[in-house]
């Protein structure tokens, strides 16, 4: 029987959501997911944003990070600043032509270049928990991205973005401006570009929201609506928190791709057929959707499965678990006994199955197959539970220890201290 266990939150977990938000989940979801703007302003909000970016922690990252291309990009007036003007050779010991030179980047942002730090979800620690807790928590694909705009800057033109994104204004003031969708629920291969025109044409209508966001404000944008911002009297400073959310059309490219496996749809079409000719064509598009409504009319459940398979297997391809610390684990494993607590590593997609006498976990990068009689302990631990190594059950002390050790090796357990 194959068993998938869902992302399990840890004892310490608190809500990222909260904090770009007053509304619990069911609500946001419910009312503005996908569907509509959310102006949350910082006195309503649990706390400020300083803990996850601030401009000294810009500079840092500008100056004292190493950080290269395609980590940053620069603009001005809507159009990408060449990025020789701001890179350059990371000298004797990195050699490398594409680290930011933060002389460079002081030259463009003083003539009112927009720097976009890019990726701060792999590079700073506080977000990329903040990150990890986000992606648990709505089970969407997250990125998140800082733009730091000089004194009085536009950075890009009015456009659309193809994921949903919560604004968190760090530092100064900027201005937004959101126009509703002329291309609703955009896909990633759907950029606003394609349809240049109508984007500004309705960018020059009366906005649905004009408003400026100062430190501690959020502002959720979902993907299509159309907006453009201005920094006002002083630098500015936000986070772009990007979500990439699933979609049904996610779900009906696996389910064509899985429906590979079935002979119906592998079959050629006829000899002699002129693909030129739409009047060829359109028969046997009709009998292909005929023989799609009548799987779906009576879905076969392997394919269901099939389905969930691909959807999970593209899940962990997108995103990432929780990092590890290897000295620290190595030293944690050096002691590791009978009091050691173990859980679950964060964010893992895996599955497990059993076979004879054996109990499988896979995970994106490896199978792992142990005795059978450690089933009952992986579902503890796999389910969200935080145990003591002594507490696992159906395994001796001596026996939960070794399986302990291979799992934390492999990254799929993790030592609670560590």
């Amino acid at each position: 029987m194959s068993l998938q266990h869902d992302e399990q939150r840890g004892p310490d977990h608190r809500s990222a959501l909260s904090r770009l938000t007053t509304l619990d989940r069911r609500a946001f979801a419910d009312r503005h997911w996908g569907r509509a703007p959310l102006l949350t302003r910082a006195a309503d909000l649990p706390s400020s944003f300083d803990d996850l970016l601030t401009a000294d922690a810009v500079d840092e990252l500008i100056s004292e990070r190493g950080v290269r291309t395609p980590f940053v990009r620069m603009a001005k007036d809507g159009a990408l600043t060449d990025r020789s003007r701001y890179t350059g050779s990371g000298g004797f010991g990195a050699e490398v032509t594409d680290q930011l030179d933060s002389a460079g980047v002081l030259a463009a942002f003083a003539e009112g270049h927009t720097l976009v730090l890019q990726g701060l979800h792999r590079l700073w620690p506080s977000i990329i928990r903040f990150s990890d807790d986000l992606v648990e928590e709505i089970g969407h694909p997250v990125q998140v991205n800082s733009y730091i705009t000089p004194a009085s800057s536009r950075g890009f033109d009015p456009h659309h973005d193809v994921h949903d994104v919560f604004v968190l204004q760090i530092a100064g003031e900027k201005r937004w401006i959101l126009h509703p969708p002329v291309h609703e629920h955009p896909l990633a291969d759907q950029p606003w570009t394609d349809h240049r025109a109508a984007v500004g044409a309705r960018a020059a209508e009366p906005p649905t929201l004009d408003t400026v966001l100062r430190p501690g404000d959020a502002l959720y944008v979902p993907r299509g609506w159309i907006h453009s911002a201005e920094a006002l009297g002083e630098t500015s400073i936000h986070l772009t928190v990007g979500m990439s959310a699933l979609t049904r059309h996610d779900l009906l490219r696996q389910a064509v791709a899985a429906l590979a496996d079935d002979a119906t749809f592998r079959a050629p079409l006829p000899l002699g057929f002129d693909p030129t000719d739409p009047d060829a064509v359109a028969p046997h598009v009709q009998s292909l959707l005929s023989d799609l409504a009548a799987a779906a009319g009576d879905p076969d459940p392997s394919l269901t499965a099939s389905v969930a398979d691909r959807v999970r297997r593209r899940f962990a391809d997108v995103t990432r678990p929780a990092p590890v610390r290897p000295l620290a684990t190595v030293d944690a494993l050096a002691t590791l006994g009978a009091a050691t607590l173990v859980r679950r590593r964060p964010g893992l997609v895996l599955t497990t199955d059993t076979e004879s006498d054996r109990v499988h976990v896979r995970t994106r990068r490896t199978t792992i197959s142990l005795p059978v009689e450690c089933a009952p302990a992986l579902d503890a631990v796999l389910g969200g539970k935080v145990l003591p190594v002594a507490d696992l059950p159906g395994l001796t002390v001596e026996d939960a220890v070794v399986v302990v050790r291979r799992l934390v090796r492999e990254g799929v357990f993790v030592i609670e201290s560590a």
